[in-house]
């Protein structure tokens, strides 16, 4: 039998990072649907939050799918409802790709703090700056013309 772990905290943006979505309780619809995406394809949510312009989302992924194809359905699945419900007019698409990063589960309830604390994090950080540094995290370079996509 085999044994896998694999931990994920990743971030996905709005359309050219537009803030399109709600800030109020209507937003729970979306954490709803990715919620039972992510449990459909056989992962667990330990955390999603949001602000206006991007999703953060800490999850498990099987083994028997690519994090390429998990997050495919993820964000297109979602993309599909959402222009369909009241709430989210607004809401054109998913930005082209995403920012994810494997963690240890020993970092996991540092993680889930980070994502609850969303709000209070941007009051003094923003999204770019944010998105930036979690691809440094990963010792990547940030391509800035990624970023109006």
């Amino acid at each position: 039998m085999s044994y896998v772990q694999l931990l994920i905290h990743a971030i996905v943006r709005t359309c050219k990072s537009e803030p399109t979505l709600p800030t109020d309780e209507r937003v729970k619809f979306l954490y709803r649907e990715m919620w039972g995406i992510i449990n459909n394809k056989g992962g667990r949510l330990y955390r999603i939050n949001s602000m206006p312009d991007h999703v953060h989302l800490l999850f498990t992924t099987p083994a028997t799918i690519s994090l390429s194809d998990f997050m495919q359905s993820l964000k297109g699945s979602s993309s599909k409802i959402l222009k369909t419900i009241d709430g989210f007019e607004n809401f054109k698409a998913w930005g082209e790709g995403y920012a994810a990063l494997s963690k240890s589960m020993e970092d996991k309830d540092k993680i889930v703090k980070y994502i609850i604390n969303q709000q209070e994090h941007h009051k003094t950080v923003t999204f770019r700056d944010e998105y930036e540094a979690f691809i440094k995290e990963m010792g990547l370079m940030f391509d800035g013309r990624d970023w109006n996509r």
